[in-house]
């Protein structure tokens, strides 16, 4: 729990912008690990230097902040708010558990820097998003997706 509470007290600013904030970790995480853009099919015709002025790429990343920030406050009772993502994410979208460590990573970076997440913050948020994965990992198990 006090590792749900020390993100949170981080993620006004993000709330505060999540088109902003979303276009900022998306635009980093195809520059970081240009492998990603392409498992987003509406974004791999967008070169990298259009990316961070591209709404359709703050739309999306808007989407992923205010879906972790649903799943930040539910503080671990968060079942019903992963179940439906893994399973677009396993048999839709085929994506891999790894692209969920990348992606963590971006946001550690991307909220110490715009938000104020400091050095405690940054393991709270890496603790709490292992917890998420393997979660994650288990309902893909469920659904046979090895991911």
């Amino acid at each position: 729990m006090a590792d749900f509470d020390c993100v949170l007290k981080c993620w006004g600013p993000v709330e505060a912008d999540y088109s902003g904030m979303g276009n900022l970790v998306l635009t980093r995480l195809f520059t970081e690990h240009p492998e990603t853009q392409k498992l987003f099919p509406k974004f791999v015709s967008i070169p990298q230097g259009e990316l961070s002025g591209n709404a359709a790429v703050s739309a999306h990343g808007a989407t992923v902040l205010k879906k972790l920030g649903e799943l930040l406050k539910a503080k671990g009772n968060h079942a019903a708010i992963l179940k439906p993502l893994a399973n677009t994410h396993a048999n839709k979208h085929k994506i891999a558990l790894g692209n969920f460590k990348l992606i963590t990573e971006i946001i550690v970076k991307v909220m110490a820097e715009k938000a104020g997440l400091d050095a405690a913050g940054q393991q709270a948020f890496r603790n709490v998003m292992a917890t998420v994965i393997a979660d994650i990992d288990a309902n893909y198990k469920e659904l046979g997706f090895a991911g």
